[in-house]
């Protein structure tokens, strides 16, 4: 749950999709897995087919190859075993004005701009999410430019500028207000079509992400993973069940409540029901086997409990936005562990989430609703994050909820259907029955950068390589 749900509209009227586009089958996802599908293809086959017809699309640059493929502007190669791109040779300076600080800073710059990629179903929406490293003192901006679906092109506009740190000698990580052309805009972490029904899609985009560094620094920031998640979903109050598949496991992961941060550390949201994004991600972290070191959280007053929630929440916040809830700075805040990725993405299904979870991978979730529509939850709200961990042997979800009075009460059981329609609906009705948005389906997923074989197939049946 997040007080700052209401500084942006989450999803807007992009959410209103056009008619016509079909929701994936909720046991889409089972078939892959064997040898043959019912059209008699391989599992890699059949799992492009059921791509190719998602009204979304998750498309990234993360491979020696990917890197290669764009337009390199004073970048180049990093060294290393994951590959990535860094600063070569800076290409020039630029006058950045930090408008948190105030301060006016020269720095060197290198730019990388990827192909354009087309979309295989045009979109009312994207989300671009990244993985780099920043040492004190860099940073990076991350941009998107498309094409409209009459021929024109949008502006190339910010989807934000990142880094790790927040020292003296570091930008504030922010999202850009005010960035529209008539015709689509940014809400802080997302490109919106702002009138999905007149027609107008983005059908291609190209990202490019600029570095940055101090002058005469020999630092320079890396870039791993670069990618974006392009969507047009149905415009639905409800969405189709999903059926049990794989069900009866639970994945082991920290259990950590946001609400025992209550009134911690204002300069960040003010703790409470504004940390459930990092909250949830520090869980999800911690489940992977990476934490703070120590000398992370020396900051942190020795009284406060979970002190590594403290430490995520300050390291996801959006001075803009004035929030933890970026979702984009969450999946980098996550990849600053060593070996993780983390990507925003859309799923179809419940079906999907088994599938990640009987590989051992979970699944923090967007969702909104009314105290009435999720039993056991004891609360309603605009926007919420928590973790999918598991499922019972009926198919119902166990999930690490960071909406609970203290850390033993998180680990909840909820209804499977009732779950599964509040995250994957597009619309819903508040309390006083006006027409709100929904998530639709809006998920992060953190997983090591050498992924298990499973874990590997389980990602690429979903578009994520």
């Amino acid at each position: 749950m997040t007080s700052s749900a209401p500084r942006r509209a989450v999803l807007a009227a992009a959410l209103a999709a056009a008619a016509g586009v079909a929701a994936p089958s909720a046991n889409a996802a089972e078939e892959p897995r064997k040898a043959t599908g019912a059209s008699g293809g391989t599992a890699a086959q059949n799992a492009t087919a059921r791509r190719s017809k998602s009204p979304v699309d998750y498309h990234a640059w993360s491979s020696a190859a990917d890197w290669h493929a764009g337009k390199h502007l004073g970048t180049g190669p990093a060294r290393g075993a994951r590959p990535g791109i860094r600063i070569a040779r800076p290409h020039g300076t630029v006058d950045y004005r930090d408008p948190h600080t105030g301060r006016t800073a020269t720095w060197e710059y290198a730019t990388w701009t990827g192909p354009a990629h087309t979309l295989g179903v045009p979109a009312t929406e994207a989300v671009a999410s990244w993985n780099a490293h920043t040492p004190v003192g860099t940073w990076i901006t991350v941009a998107l430019r498309g094409t409209y679906s009459d021929g024109s092109r949008t502006p190339s506009y910010v989807m934000g500028h990142w880094t790790a740190g927040d020292g003296d000698g570091d930008i504030r990580r922010t999202s850009v207000d005010g960035q529209k052309d008539g015709r689509s805009s940014i809400s802080t972490d997302t490109f919106a079509i702002d009138d999905p029904a007149g027609g107008l899609r983005l059908v291609s985009y190209e990202l490019q992400v600029t570095l940055h560094r101090k002058p005469g620094s020999r630092l320079t920031p890396t870039v791993w993973r670069l990618g974006a998640m392009a969507s047009d979903l149905p415009d639905r109050f409800e969405v189709p069940a999903s059926e049990p598949g794989r069900v009866g496991r639970e994945l082991v992961v920290p259990r950590y409540s946001q609400e025992i941060h209550k009134g911690q550390y204002p300069q960040y949201d003010n703790g409470g029901e504004a940390w459930c994004s990092p909250t949830s991600s520090q869980m999800i972290i911690e489940s992977w086997g990476r934490r703070p070191a120590p000398e992370d959280l020396a900051w942190v007053d020795p009284d406060y409990a979970d002190p590594q929630v403290c430490h995520a929440a300050r390291q996801t916040f959006d001075y803009q936005y004035d929030g933890c809830g970026n979702w984009p700075f969450n999946a980098a805040y996550a990849a600053t562990y060593k070996d993780l990725q983390a990507v925003v993405t859309r799923l179809g299904s419940l079906t999907d989430v088994e599938h990640l979870v009987h590989a051992g991978i979970p699944v923090i979730t967007s969702q909104s609703f009314l105290k009435t529509e999720l039993d056991g939850a004891g609360y309603g709200t605009a926007g919420h994050l928590m973790t999918v961990i598991g499922f019972t042997r009926d198919g119902d979800v166990i999930a690490n909820d960071p909406a609970s009075p203290d850390d033993p009460a998180v680990r909840r059981v909820y209804k499977r259907r009732q779950f599964e329609n509040i995250w994957l609906r597009t619309k819903r009705h508040d309390a006083n029955g006006q027409v709100k948005s929904g998530s639709g389906g809006v998920c992060y997923l953190y997983f090591p950068a050498k992924p298990a074989p499973t874990q590997h197939r389980v990602l690429a049946e979903l578009g994520i390589r």
